[in-house]
């Protein structure tokens, strides 16, 4: 009879969170029939739309769409499913994004209703994955995986992301807020310090818990997060956080965009007082209520299942002959072992993040049919696949050759990260995933493990959508005007990534460079620290040494060049002269 109550509550829950969505949806598709006949402003409309994950985009008439995936799982079900949502209003096309989202881009806003739905039947939403709210919630792809790490932290995530969804205080805030979780272990693979509020999974005297900082960030001024708590029991985590948003969403500035984040209230009224007023609050919380802690999640919600499904067999394709390089050199950068014995995670290489129908369609059949069927996306714009029984790793890379994304060096230099840039967002100045991929082929060829270890992350803007501060090379969108002419340009910058204590560290900017000459940059700077490096010398420390005005007369010949081919005025990937055509920024870190 338990067993039966409890069924039927699940179902409850799930039908009430699909009407939910649903109703969400129709009050959008409502609110975009009223604009398109008039009876709602631009600015009247444009909160509707970014409340749904609805961009503008720098060309007329068409959207971005953002989906939001709940710390990175997917199941192969909800793969296939953005597989057809490409399919039927995309161009067959999705970018994987650095917080683990996808996105779909051109989508006319008489689509958009329709395409929310087809998300919405399988549990993946957009909404809040824009605007001043709780975006999408991330956490490590691998939680649950690993040898070193504390405990698995996605339920937490699932949670969290179901308690602030649709979720009043969280539905109009002074700027976004922004959540990531850690499992602990040897590095923090999330980058908690750029995050509004971090947890790393703690156990102490027996009982879980979470370490919390807040108030990080990246944009034009980074900061580093603070910390809030050593020690927070697990059953104590979304009241806590509820205080720290309750504290943001009345003193965040609601006036100036530009300084709205949480890490600007710290800045403003110090540390000691954003401590004592979430303090306050949380003792209110405790005392009076707040938002409830949930205790059933929607199945596919996150990649949520009740019941996990048997794991693959590794029927997909023929074995392949025992000598094969590129299956040797895929092994060494693309698959790990996993706690799980007899197991192994593989890491697919996503270039820029972007994908097509069929790729994702094999994806979802690979993890399916010889893993456990679920897609994992991580903030390199990357997806693993695990549970693959170690004997049959040969055959999914057969499979992942046959969609083109058995591409080795995954995590290493020549894997660019970047944001779209110029191709669709209003603020971008650049098209960075064009340089992303010309850096990708400059510096693909290094075979030092020292330099493949190495990151490269790109932003088309300062807003660091890219996350050009963490990279150990990094570059954002600028521009110069010479000869009367724009020239595209990027900030050059160095040394940002993991110091050698495993504490994040934001880069250095060098000088900036015209973009046909970025590559040239990366690799004169990566050739010197090859021939100059001391010993086991990091790339940081290596940085740190030698100082910023030594790369500043290393690349000045590049900075500053006395003459400028023909070429150099315009961006990758284009033929025409480079010119600026910002709009209405919707979408700035």
């Amino acid at each position: 009879m338990l067993q039966d109550s409890s069924l039927v509550t699940r179902q409850a829950v799930e039908t009430e969170f699909d009407r939910t969505v649903s109703r969400d949806i129709e009050a959008f598709r409502a609110a975009a029939k009223k604009y398109s006949e008039g009876g709602y402003t631009d600015d009247e409309f444009r909160a509707h739309r970014l409340r749904r994950g609805v961009y503008s985009q720098r060309q007329l008439g068409v959207h971005m769409i953002r989906t939001k995936i709940p710390g990175g799982i997917l199941t192969a079900d909800q793969m296939d499913v953005l597989a057809d949502v490409a399919a039927e209003f995309a161009n067959d096309k999705g970018h994987l994004t650095t917080r683990q989202n996808m996105q779909y881009h051109f989508i006319p806003l008489a689509r958009v209703a329709d395409l929310l739905h087809a998300l919405g039947k399988a549990r993946l939403t957009t909404r809040e994955a824009c605007y001043n709210t709780v975006r999408n919630v991330t956490a490590s792809p691998l939680a649950g995986l690993l040898a070193d790490e504390v405990f698995d932290v996605q339920p937490y995530v699932r949670m969290v992301s179901l308690a602030f969804l649709h979720n009043e205080l969280t539905d109009n805030m002074p700027r976004k807020f922004k959540i990531a979780f850690f499992g602990g272990g040897k590095r923090d693979d999330m980058a908690l310090g750029i995050h509004d509020l971090g947890a790393t999974a703690v156990i102490r005297d027996g009982v879980k818990g979470f370490r919390i900082v807040i108030a990080g960030g990246l944009g034009p001024m980074p900061s580093e997060a603070a910390l809030l708590d050593e020690f927070l029991p697990e059953d104590k985590l979304v009241p806590r956080i509820e205080a720290v948003l309750r504290l943001f969403n009345q003193h965040g500035n609601r006036k100036n965009k530009n300084k709205a984040r949480l890490k600007f209230v710290v800045r403003e009224r110090g540390l000691p007082w954003v401590l004592e007023t979430i303090e306050a609050n949380y003792a209110d919380i405790l005392a009076n209520g707040g938002t409830k802690t949930p205790t059933i999640i929607p199945e596919g919600f996150g990649g949520h299942r009740s019941v996990d499904p048997p794991h693959g067999d590794g029927a997909l394709l023929p074995v392949l002959g025992a000598a094969d390089p590129e299956f040797d050199r895929f092994l060494e950068s693309n698959v790990r072992e996993q706690r799980q014995s007899g197991y192994a995670i593989v890491t697919v290489r996503v270039p820029q993040g972007n994908m097509v129908t069929a790729q994702m369609r094999g994806i979802a059949n690979i993890a399916r049919t010889a893993g456990d069927s679920l897609v994992r996306v991580d903030i390199d714009q990357n997806l693993h696949m695990a549970y693959i029984p170690v004997g049959n790793l040969r055959r999914v890379f057969a499979a992942l050759k046959a969609i083109d994304m058995a591409a080795a060096g995954a995590g290493e230099i020549a894997d660019t990260v970047s944001c779209p840039g110029a191709y669709s967002c209003n603020l971008a100045l650049t098209k960075s995933m064009n340089l992303a991929a010309a850096v990708s082929e400059a510096v693909n060829e290094y075979r030092q493990p020292e330099v493949r270890a190495l990151s490269v992350k790109i932003s088309g803007c300062p807003n660091s959508c890219g996350q050009h501060w963490i990279g150990n090379l990094g570059f954002f969108g600028n521009s110069r005007k010479v000869q009367g002419k724009e020239v595209p340009y990027y900030m050059f910058m160095l040394g940002g990534g993991y110091d050698h204590e495993g504490i994040l560290r934001y880069g250095l900017s060098i000088s900036s460079i015209p973009a046909k000459l970025a590559p040239v940059a990366a690799r004169r700077v990566i050739g010197h620290y090859v021939a100059n490096r001391e010993g086991n010398e990091s790339f940081r420390d290596y940085v740190l040494r030698l100082k910023v005005p030594f790369f500043k007369t290393m690349v000045e010949d590049l900075a500053k060049p006395l003459e400028y081919a023909p070429e150099w005025f315009m961006d990758w990937g284009d033929t025409e002269q480079f010119s600026l055509q910002l709009g209405r920024g919707e979408c700035a870190s």
